[in-house]
């Protein structure tokens, strides 16, 4: 790594280090650097400590930052090159959401978007939907409300984008709902009650098996279950206090055993559900969810 690419990137003026791993072709970055960013502290020997005190936490809770943190080389303040502890791009998201604040938020929305990718455009789209009087005309609890949403994040991104797909997919293992009979079991999904809080949960589920469209189904199917929830119930979920593990950990599980979800989806119900941040922060945890997927 002695002559690694280096990238110094910014977030509110502080240095955000990186160096190239050609091996395995992906940047590694400073952990210490995003600590200063997320504690906003410039005292080097603050934030080492502060590091070490949360690395010791993290390893007690099994986590998988403290696991994919590797080290390297870096100059340090003395002007010596020493080694330091690095993580790559999803140990460094993992590492954010450690930090539950506005500026961790922002920062990861910083960090992962890219006006080049498929999902930071999607995402800039998202987030406009919120704002835009298109979410009023968004039919609820129905197929093409489902297929208005996906047209509205992935129109110009995809060229399938609120097309019912034509092809079997599969994820993990997991066969979806046949592509020749998905127009069946898509009415039937829609003809499904949606008054209370289990029948609205469970009509999320048939869809997420259902798996309407090539990509990006989920970013979909949770707006969509939140306009359900929001018309019916006048609640929503505030996605923030739900973990990716724990949520794909439930939401593999029910297809067979819905209590796992129903129970992770009840304990983070609002009623905030006009409430921009709330939202907004919904919006980087779904696109969360999807990240290496």
């Amino acid at each position: 790594m002695s002559k690694a690419k280096i990238s110094i990137r910014f977030f509110d003026d502080r240095e955000v280090r990186a160096v190239w791993d050609e091996e395995n072709a992906k940047w590694w970055f400073s952990v210490l650097d995003i600590i200063a960013v997320l504690t906003d502290q410039n005292d080097y020997a603050k934030n080492r400590n502060y590091w070490k005190y949360l690395k010791a936490k993290l390893k007690k809770e099994n986590s998988q930052v403290v696991s994919a943190t590797t080290q390297l080389k870096f100059l340090a303040p003395d002007g010596k090159k020493r080694l330091a502890d690095m993580l790559d791009y999803n140990g460094i998201i993992a590492l954010g959401k450690e930090f539950p604040s506005k500026k961790a938020n922002r920062f990861i929305e910083w960090f992962t978007y890219s006006d080049q990718s498929i999902d930071g455009k999607s995402k800039t789209k998202a987030y406009a939907l919120f704002e835009s009087s298109f979410i009023n005309s968004i039919e609820i609890g129905t197929t093409k409300g489902l297929q208005q949403i996906h047209a509205y994040l992935f129109g110009g991104l995809y060229d399938f984008a609120g097309q019912i797909r034509q092809k079997n997919i599969s994820k993990g293992g997991f066969q979806f709902a046949v592509s020749h009979f998905l127009g069946e079991t898509l009415k039937q999904i829609e003809a499904m009650p949606e008054t209370t809080f289990d029948e609205i949960v469970n009509k999320y589920i048939e869809m997420n098996i259902a798996h309407p469209f090539m990509e990006g189904n989920g970013r979909s199917t949770r707006i969509w279950l939140d306009l359900m929830l929001k018309k019916r119930l006048k609640k929503c979920i505030d996605w923030s206090k739900i973990g990716k593990r724990d949520y794909m950990n439930a939401m593999m599980q029910s297809s067979t055993n819905s209590s796992v979800l129903k129970k992770l989806l009840k304990n983070a119900l609002t009623i905030k559900i006009n409430d921009r941040e709330i939202y907004m922060k919904g919006i980087d945890y779904s696109y969360y969810y999807e990240e290496n997927d």
